[in-house]
């Protein structure tokens, strides 16, 4: 007799959708105690990468998976996000050499439509 998939309980299931709602709860307070600046952006950051960890270990079963499956499928997007901020790292600096060579841009932005 060929072997079934394995099943999870039901519990663990209720129990992330539990977790996705209160953490969903705290993004849009987030909005709703208009948080401003670094803050707003971090906190609703945060928000968004735990709900993507609950998303993918449990209801994409990242959680049972083999350690070679996991890095095979994890391991592209965090590389990317590695060369991301390296990128706005020498980004930062070569806007800042900019400024300190030629200083501040005088550029002013036209209005569409008068010239």
């Amino acid at each position: 007799m060929a072997e079934e998939g394995q099943q999870h309980p039901l519990k663990v299931y209720y129990m992330v959708w539990t977790l996705l709602f209160v953490v969903s709860f705290f993004s849009y307070m987030v909005d709703y105690l208009q948080f401003q600046g670094m803050t707003r952006w971090t906190l609703i950051l945060v928000f968004m990468f735990v709900k993507a960890g609950f998303i993918i270990a449990i209801f994409m079963h990242m959680t049972w998976e083999r350690l070679a499956l996991k890095i095979a499928i994890l391991g592209p997007p965090v590389a990317i996000l590695v060369l991301i901020g390296l990128m706005s790292l020498e980004g930062g600096y070569v806007e800042g050499s900019r400024i300190d060579n030629y200083g501040p841009s005088t550029m002013q932005p036209e209005t569409p439509g008068h010239h």
